[in-house]
């Protein structure tokens, strides 16, 4: 593109530039310092014209290529640059959701073990509990049946020292085992009074 802008510019200064050269020249007069030749400056600039055609035609065109290339590539680099960052950028993000997922699972299996910890530890509670009532009732049952058995063998005992106690008052003989049942039921009376009362 630039070669193609520069070659009219170049044909126009071969133009003018002649033109000016000469006009300059002939109203000196000639042979000093500044003076101009025309045909080695007319030489001059064909020669630097057909350089410039031969260089734009085979020179500029693949230089300008190669920097297209390169710039092509050097694009398609960053390009692919800020596609690894974009793809960088988004495995980051998936990380960190990842990691805030494990985080909240974590601590719901946290939550969910001290919960269970809380279900064994009311279970254990409770079956001690149970296991203590039951044992007090069976204790309670066991003071029950040894005081059942006291009271038995205590009415037996008042029963025999009642006996012994009223035969040796009274002076006559009476019937032991008439006695014995009649003093029965008396005390059972009294027990079953007593229980009630």
């Amino acid at each position: 593109m630039r070669a193609s802008r520069m070659l009219p510019t170049t044909f126009a200064l071969l133009v003018i530039l002649p033109s000016a050269l000469l006009a300059q020249g002939g109203a000196e007069g000639g042979g000093g310092l500044y003076d101009i030749n025309v045909g080695l400056s007319t030489w001059t600039l064909i020669v630097f014209a057909g350089l410039f055609l031969v260089l734009s035609k085979y020179a500029w065109g693949p230089i300008l290529a190669a920097v297209d290339a390169r710039e092509k590539g050097i694009q398609s680099a960053l390009d692919e640059a800020a596609q690894h960052n974009a793809d960088a950028a988004k495995l980051l993000e998936e990380h960190r959701e990842q990691l805030a997922d494990a985080r909240r699972q974590s601590n719901e299996l946290i939550a969910e073990g001290k919960a269970a910890g809380e279900l064994v530890r009311k279970d254990i509670e409770e079956k001690a509990r149970a296991e203590g009532q039951a044992i007090l009732d069976r204790a309670r049952m066991e003071i029950e049946r040894e005081r059942d058995a006291a009271l038995d063998t205590l009415r037996k005992e008042s029963v025999d020292l009642a006996l012994a106690a009223a035969s040796r008052l009274i002076s006559e003989n009476l019937d032991q085992a008439k006695d014995r049942e009649l003093v029965e039921r008396y005390l059972s009376k009294l027990g079953d009074g007593g229980a009630q009362a």
